[in-house]
């Protein structure tokens, strides 16, 4: 996104904590979202029109729930507007498609972390954003992209789960789109994924078939058997997010017929 804001002619400053923004044209910043007193001074220097917030660790409460508070906290005394992104894991799964008004029942700590960071950043910015999410790929360096490459090469072993259901979104539009929110008078929540409902195995599949790769490869497995913690089979219903969008989103059955641009 960072990229497509300085494309646009925007002044972009991105955060980091180890690895630097690579991208020249987006003057770089060390923040560790933990540290209230390092955000809100930060914010305090920069003194930024709109704040994109994406920093998650699935693995850490303290910079996902915590990290969020912190950053809305910073974003509401500077007087930013603040676009928070979510993700699909706040549901269970229970309810299978979730439209913006379905109220997050997370069954996952980081689920858990994730829906306590929405209702930190609506307690603290009602006026902010929170864009939901789900599989972001279109990237070879996207985690399921790498996943589905290394088990074709051989470069890795096991299973993809086909009761494991998400609406992958394609980098380029969900950055778009987040530009598209940060401008806008939207409020509220928001979804911003790809229409398309696809289980891991079937995106291994399309995968397979874009790249030219054989897909009979690929192992199928159940992540209800295997005990793995999260929700299973969550649709995010963006259909209304969609009518109010210049940015089409495209369906995963769409884009990973096409190679990388």
């Amino acid at each position: 996104m960072a990229a497509l804001a300085a494309d646009a002619g925007h002044e972009v400053v991105g955060t980091r904590v180890t690895k630097a923004v690579p991208d020249t044209r987006v003057r770089d910043r060390l923040l560790d979202v933990r540290d209230r007193y390092a955000v809100q001074r930060l914010l305090e220097e920069e003194a930024p029109d709109v704040v994109v917030h994406t920093a998650y660790r699935q693995d850490s409460w303290a910079v996902t729930a915590v990290g969020a508070a912190n950053v809305a906290l910073a974003a509401a005394a500077a007087g930013a507007r603040l676009v928070h992104v979510s993700s699909d894991v706040v549901f269970s799964g229970a309810a299978v498609t979730y439209t913006e008004d379905a109220e997050p029942d997370p069954v996952s700590p980081y689920g858990a972390a994730k829906a306590a960071a929405e209702v930190a950043v609506e307690a603290v910015a009602p006026d902010a954003v929170v864009a939901r999410t789900s599989l972001v790929m279109g990237r070879p360096d996207a985690p399921m992209e790498r996943r589905v490459a290394d088990l074709l090469a051989g470069r890795a072993t096991g299973v993809l789960f086909d009761d494991d259901v998400r609406c992958p979104v394609h980098v380029d539009d969900l950055a778009a789109a987040l530009l598209e929110l940060a401008f806008s008078d939207a409020t509220g929540v928001r979804h911003v994924a790809g229409p398309d409902a696809v289980s891991r195995f079937e995106i291994g599949e399309l995968i397979a078939h874009r790249d030219g790769a054989d897909p009979s490869v690929l192992q199928r497995g159940s992540r209800r058997e295997a005990g793995v913690p999260g929700p299973l089979d969550v649709r995010l219903d963006g259909t209304w997010t969609q009518s109010t969008l210049r940015t089409r989103l495209r369906g995963a059955r769409e884009f990973l017929a096409q190679p990388f641009s």
